[in-house]
């Protein structure tokens, strides 16, 4: 079963941020799809249930892309 989370993410200011997101959540097992809007500065993963928030927050953090 999928699942969708949205994450605020304050630091996204241009479609070079949103690839750096996509490519970091891309290496995580389970994540089916990422969009990433520039101007809403949200990201939408849907995933399995097995991929918490905690961890896309994670992974987004260590890209350099923390969570609000």
């Amino acid at each position: 079963m999928n699942t969708e989370t949205k994450l605020s993410v304050p630091t996204i200011v241009c479609g070079g941020c949103a690839s750096g997101i996509k490519k970091a959540l891309d290496k995580v097992s389970g994540i089916n799809k990422v969009e990433v809007n520039v101007d809403t500065k949200l990201v939408t993963v849907e995933h399995t249930e097995e991929v918490s928030r905690e961890k896309l927050a994670d992974v987004l953090d260590d890209a350099g892309f923390p969570v609000e």
